[in-house]
């Protein structure tokens, strides 16, 4: 179907009003057109905030860094946050080459060792097979790098699996990668005699890894006690897997808005980090500790596969304004941004718990919502929200209810 003919049958389907229709019809800086030809069954296009983060000073460079997420006080976070550790000399950063892993599985094999072996004596054949794929990257300075084959053990029987080690340049790569994968799969069937079935990429980017570390003033966060409150609430992610999956949530807060400005894949760099966070029996991303002279440091390590090139990154408008606000000028570097801005988030969410609770900041802000989704307008919207506050009752009853007295007064 065309477009309007979606929407159409969407109408009558959901039994929109014209208003609601014409909300799908207002995608604003991206284009309809271009929309439809970005994903499937298009009927227009939703939006997220789009913020700026302030104060980061990362490897002496400042950075604003756009930030599109729809939940309040996490700009404001990573904003406080980063004004703290410029403080001593704001974050410094590193990232890996960009090297992405393709996976190769070869299934039905009667010797898998001896197909290893086979495999790494023919490694320059399938590294020249896979380069023949992307003469444009190989010239970029990237390609097929290398290879690892592991024997796995599964319940439908021994397995070998081939790592294809890919350096993907300033692109996310998976496409790239993918090809290379489908490219080599004869090749490695040939030498082995098995079967191929999956050839894809991994989400896991243990090649592609980056990492922030940060000094906070013990003045700054509050004192000695917030100092030891941080090391405490840090202890039981560790030790509590319930508790760290909240701790990492909080640090892809910062990173995932990140990732969405500049349009991203969001899902990969979720999978990647939890799936890293859980080789070992899940655990945090961040570690801290304290300074010889109280202050606090913190550290993260994480996979960060994101890019500046390819798919929706070069295609979407507000995308391209972001980087170009963002400053960077390769993959690399954004992953280090996305590390610094994810370590920044984690210790503005540990402070809030330990200082104050995570609820006084955050929901002063979500009151905003409350109010407008109860109705307020205009400058309604603070006085509504100057009450709820007051009275600590942030509900949509309570906003409807002082909505309706400034209205009869």
């Amino acid at each position: 179907m065309s477009l309007e003919e979606r929407l159409r049958v969407v109408k009558e389907f959901a039994g929109l009003t014209d208003e609601e229709v014409g909300i799908l019809r207002n995608t604003g800086s991206l284009d309809l057109e271009l929309a439809d030809r970005m994903i499937e069954n298009v009927i227009g296009a939703t939006h997220l905030p789009l913020g700026v983060a302030t104060n980061f000073l990362i490897n002496g460079k400042d950075y604003l860094i756009p930030m599109a997420l729809e939940e309040p006080s996490v700009v404001a976070a990573a904003s406080n946050a980063a004004r703290m550790a410029r403080m001593r000399y704001g974050f410094r950063a590193s990232a890996d080459e960009p090297v992405m892993i393709g996976q190769v599985q070869v299934c039905k094999l009667r010797d898998p060792q001896a197909a290893r072996e086979r495999i790494l004596e023919e490694k320059g054949r399938i590294l020249e097979r896979a380069n023949e794929q992307d003469p444009v990257l190989v010239k970029a300075g990237g390609g097929a790098r290398d290879l690892e084959v592991r024997v796995l053990s599964t319940r439908l029987g021994p397995m070998v699996v081939v790592h294809l080690l890919v350096d993907v340049r300033d692109a996310m790569g998976a496409n790239a990668v993918n090809t290379m994968c489908e490219a080599v799969a004869p090749l490695i069937e040939e030498l082995t005699g098995g079967k191929v079935y999956l050839r894809i990429i991994s989400n896991l980017a243990t090649h592609r890894m980056a990492r922030a570390e940060a000094s906070f003033p013990k003045e700054a966060l509050g004192g000695e006690e917030v100092v030891e409150g941080i090391l405490h609430a840090h202890a039981l992610a560790e030790a509590d897997p319930y508790r760290c999956a909240t701790h990492n949530k909080g640090i892809m807060n910062g990173i995932i808005a990140v990732a969405l400005a500049l349009s991203n894949d969001t899902r990969a760099l979720e999978a990647g980090a939890h799936a890293y966070a859980a080789l070992e029996g899940y655990g945090p991303l961040t570690s801290w500790e304290r300074e010889e002279n109280g202050d606090l440091r913190g550290r993260i390590e994480l996979p960060i596969a994101a890019g500046i090139l390819g798919g929706a990154v070069s295609v979407h408008p507000v995308a391209r304004v972001c980087r170009k606000i963002l400053g960077v000028s390769s993959a690399r570097e954004l992953a280090e941004v996305m590390a610094a801005v994810g370590l920044a988030q984690n210790l503005a969410a540990l402070r809030a718990l330990v200082a104050e609770g995570i609820q006084r900041g955050h929901m002063r802000l979500h009151a905003r919502n409350v109010a407008i989704a109860a109705g307020a307008r205009g400058d309604q919207v603070e006085k509504v929200v100057r009450r709820m506050v007051e009275e600590r009752c942030i509900r949509i009853d309570r906003a409807r209810e002082i909505l309706a007295e400034l209205e009869g007064g």
